[in-house]
């Protein structure tokens, strides 16, 4: 059966570093047997569909193999089928409608998002600015945005995060890529 996907990757086109143009990450997922193909933006989100019967993990590792042969440099990345995408916009604790964008993220996980890793986070300290749990995302509402968020930083410490890929998107990112993997 076929499914749609998400490819998430983490940190490429940032400051003119770690290039990866779109037009070959769609060429190099088309080379991995996948098809309908499209990604949006430069910040590496690209949506595919296969029937390969592949795990997320498995998907995620045969591209980032994939993109380390053509490229010479290891990009992580998480893949997420649509129907998880759609679970994490419903699912969405904060007023998605009435915000910004850039005032809400979405951070995904390679695993769980465990409460105790963020235990000791003073959430109070960061108000207005909070943070909500899901199914391997924190959402993150920043109403300044996140590049002068406080709490943006506290949630990605090293120390928290530990032994997680972690890749954040912008909540107009999060719906347009629910939007692209929409089965029909």
């Amino acid at each position: 059966m076929t499914k749609t996907y998400a490819a998430l990757l983490r940190g490429i086109n940032v400051s003119g570093r770690r290039k990866v143009p779109m037009a070959e990450l769609r060429e190099l997922l088309e080379g991995l047997g996948h098809g309908g193909v499209r990604t949006y933006l430069q910040s590496g989100n690209a949506v595919f569909t296969t029937d390969s019967g592949a795990s997320e993990d498995a998907l995620a590792a045969e591209l980032e193999d994939a993109i380390e042969n053509r490229f010479g440099f290891r990009v992580d990345c998480l893949v997420r089928d649509g129907d998880y995408l759609a679970a994490v916009a419903a699912a969405c604790p904060f007023p998605a409608a009435e915000l910004e964008g850039k005032q809400l993220h979405a951070v995904y996980y390679s695993g769980p998002a465990d409460p105790e890793r963020f235990a000791a986070i003073d959430r109070e300290a960061y108000a207005p600015e909070d943070f909500a749990l899901g199914d391997r995302v924190l959402y993150l509402h920043t109403p300044g945005g996140l590049g002068t968020s406080k709490l943006g930083e506290a949630v990605s410490r090293p120390s928290v995060v530990k032994g997680l890929v972690a890749t954040a998107r912008n909540w107009n990112t999060v719906a347009k890529l629910v939007e692209m993997t929409r089965e029909d």
